[in-house]
């Protein structure tokens, strides 16, 4: 096993490091508490988003209706959370409930994720734009100022990461009943010949990932102020690359929360990196995956020609 196999936390690191070091570079204002908390504004829902998928493909599983899920949540945060809390609540809740059912049922019959995901991604849009037809809403009062708040030393955005990252960290990689999840992916067999229902770990796993995301399409009405039903379908595929990113596998049940947070916190620094280049939007999309290539590319020489354990 290679050093960087080892140690999957050394390449995420050091790419947000590097495109930090860019961006001041070109940009010295921005080093300071205002100017790293417009670099990282949106930081917040797309490492939620992050948790989330890496949930999922955690269990060997990938999920195609993130994105769609954070939007229906952002609209029913903006609309059935601000004017009846109790009711928002309650559907928030259900949508957590109708995760875990999907991973129950993927599992039960044997389904693929990715076909299961894609379709109930046209649910979740479908029930948004229901809910939202046009763009409006409202964020709650409290829910704005949480996302508003101005810790001293590090910005708000770079605060809740590190708190996102740390309690994913207890949750999946030094409770029990994560290293249980981690091995559902890596051999879901042997879980199962040592007594544990993966049905119901396949369930608690998605559970978990639509608990996350309702937290992330919260989180990003709070910045937003307003929703609408395509406001996050980018985080469909943001979220994926933040896990991959971060040090996660397709495979074996091979992830690591705090990398996909680190991920999460490099594509939103990449989006205002390029800004200050001045590309065009149309040009970003593309310019955000040339660097996810770079250095997916660059983490797969490493682990080739590390050396050996």
């Amino acid at each position: 096993m290679s050093f960087l196999s080892r140690h999957r936390i050394i390449l995420p690191v050091v790419s947000l490091a590097v495109l930090l070091a860019l961006t001041f570079w070109m940009q010295p204002r921005a080093m300071s508490y205002f100017g790293l908390n417009l670099l990282f504004n949106l930081a917040v829902p797309i490492a939620l988003a992050t948790v989330a998928q890496m949930m999922i493909i955690m269990v060997n599983d990938i999920d195609l209706s993130t994105g769609a899920f954070v939007s229906l949540v952002a609209c029913i945060t903006a609309t059935f959370l601000n004017d009846a809390p109790l009711t928002g609540v309650l559907i928030l809740a259900a949508l957590v409930l109708s995760y875990a059912a999907m991973g129950a049922v993927i599992h039960a019959l044997d389904l693929p994720a990715i076909v299961v995901t894609l379709g109930m991604s046209f649910v979740w849009g479908g029930l948004a734009l229901f809910v939202l037809p046009s763009p409006g809403g409202s964020s709650p009062g409290w829910l704005r100022t949480l996302m508003t708040v101005k810790p001293p030393y590090i910005p708000m955005a770079v605060a809740a990461s590190i708190i996102i990252a740390v309690v994913t960290h207890l949750l999946i990689v030094r409770s029990g009943i994560g290293t249980v999840l981690r091995g559902v992916g890596g051999n879901a067999q042997s879980v199962a010949r040592a007594g544990w229902q993966v049905t119901w770990l396949k369930a608690l796993a998605y559970g978990l990932a639509g608990l996350f995301g309702v937290f992330a399409g919260m989180a990003l009405v709070g910045l937003t102020t307003s929703a609408d039903a395509n406001i996050a379908l980018r985080y469909t595929l943001l979220s994926i690359a933040g896990v991959i990113l971060g040090g996660g596998e397709f495979t074996g049940g091979k992830v690591s929360p705090v990398g996909a947070v680190i991920g999460a916190l490099t594509l939103t620094l990449a989006a205002s990196f390029l800004s200050f280049m001045r590309l065009p939007p149309d040009w970003q999309i593309g310019a955000q995956g040339a660097i996810l290539i770079l250095v997916l590319t660059a983490r797969l020489l490493f682990a080739r020609k590390g050396p050996a354990a």
